[in-house]
């Protein structure tokens, strides 16, 4: 608002929200025009056929007839906004169709879809209190009142008919049970895949901030070190250090708002490519900037990787080298790259002894680590080797598995053996 009035001109208005025509949760559920049509049409031309079959048995249809069987069905339209008094009122105006003496017939489909929106909406006492009130009205009807009402010479109902009454009373609402509880339990079913792809998501938005950011701190506090040791007796080293820490928490910063911005818009395409095993040179001059010399070993030409396989091998190399930085007391790491048809095998070593030091980590290095390989349906170890140091060893398929989704609820099967945590 403020910009506009800058620009000179009058200030415009604006507003937040969905448009008028997509805002269909305020304006309540549809109305079931298509259904509640069907239904009347079927009931108006069944209660002919009715009509003809129980001629001289009940009184013929007439326009009052006609009138309560589409009042019947057009009460149908309020079904899903109010159950409960649509349950009723059909039930009452099949009692009044019956009690006039107009014959038996596809009438009580209208209460039999009004019990079951009422079950299915949650109103299971509202829908069996109304099936019960129609079957003690149908016997009244039947059994007593039908002396004073028409047809003339009307006489009572038998028992078995009330018995066949009863069971499709009955039936009409066990359906309608079996309707809601199998809604339930795909409701249940559907909020549950939720919480797992959110939870998914949870994780692996918490390693990519981690790896994102574990290394780039790494490297600011040891360079940060460095400077303060160095700020009045070697100054232009000093100065060095702080440009490392400058470019650090730039390159940081780029990539926290690139996973900030994938997270406001998850289906957009990333802005800039997700990091992989290509900016391992990048990789290495990082590590040098923090005091570590790394020498990277490939047998035979690079491997092309699917993206997902590329950027999980560039955060394993990434998180291990951050450990040698933090934990290690050797200055030097080796880093050895193999490839066959299947499979990638990323090796990390070390030669020094753990020195203990914390550079404010988390304790979810290997953790991250361990999620990522099992994501792909890999493998990761990680421990002190046989001749001193520390290694991290990865084996990960050149192609991910069909889907991700059943690899990452198997990270909690898979093992990774952390006699020295990292972060």
């Amino acid at each position: 608002m403020d910009e506009q009035r800058g620009r000179g001109g009058p200030p415009q208005w604006w507003r937040y929200g969905p448009a008028w025509w997509d805002r269909q949760e305020e304006r309540g559920p549809r109305w079931p025009w298509r259904s509640t049509l069907v239904v009347t049409v079927f009931v108006l031309a069944g209660s002919a056929f009715a009509d003809r079959a129980q001629h001289g048995e009940r009184a013929g249809l007439d326009p009052y007839a006609r009138v309560l069987l589409v009042l019947a069905g057009v009460l149908l339209l309020w079904r899903k906004r109010h159950p409960v008094a649509v349950v009723f009122g059909t039930a009452a105006v099949v009692l009044l169709y019956l009690g006039a003496g107009y014959p038996y017939g596809p009438v009580f489909l209208t209460v039999a879809v009004a019990c079951f929106s009422a079950v299915v909406a949650g109103h299971r006492t509202a829908a069996w209190a109304a099936m019960g009130a129609l079957w003690a009205g149908h016997v009244l009807l039947a059994h007593w009142l039908f002396r004073w009402l028409p047809p003339a010479g009307d006489s009572a109902a038998s028992w078995s008919e009330e018995a066949v009454v009863a069971t499709w009373v009955v039936a009409i609402a066990a359906v309608s049970e079996l309707a809601r509880l199998r809604r339930e339990q795909w409701a249940r079913e559907r909020a549950g895949a939720a919480r797992r792809r959110a939870d998914a998501e949870r994780l692996r938005i918490a390693r990519e901030l981690h790896d994102v950011l574990a290394h780039s701190i790494s490297v600011i506090n040891v360079q940060a070190g460095v400077g303060l040791a160095l700020l009045d007796s070697d100054p232009e080293q000093a100065r060095t250090a702080l440009t490392t820490i400058k470019d650090q928490s730039k390159e940081a910063l780029g990539e926290v708002r690139q996973v900030l911005d994938t997270l406001r818009a998850p289906g957009a395409a990333p802005r800039a490519p997700a990091p992989g095993l290509d900016r391992l040179p990048e990789l290495v001059e990082q590590a040098a900037s923090a005091g570590l010399a790394v020498e990277v070993e490939a047998e035979g030409e690079p491997p092309r990787l699917a993206p997902g396989t590329d950027l999980a091998a560039f955060r394993i190399v990434q998180e291990a080298l951050t450990n040698v930085v933090r934990h290690s007391g050797s200055r030097h790491a080796r880093v050895h790259l193999a490839c066959d048809a299947a499979r990638l095998r990323l090796r990390v070593d070390d030669d020094g002894p753990a020195t203990g030091a914390e550079a404010g980590g988390s304790g979810n290095g290997l953790a991250g680590m361990r999620e990522r390989a099992a994501a792909l349906g890999g493998t990761i170890e990680a421990g002190p080797r046989p001749d001193g140091g520390f290694r991290v060893l990865a084996v990960l398929p050149m192609a991910p598995p069909g889907g991700t989704a059943g690899a990452e609820e198997q990270s909690a099967d898979r093992s990774v053996r952390r006699p020295r945590e990292d972060q």
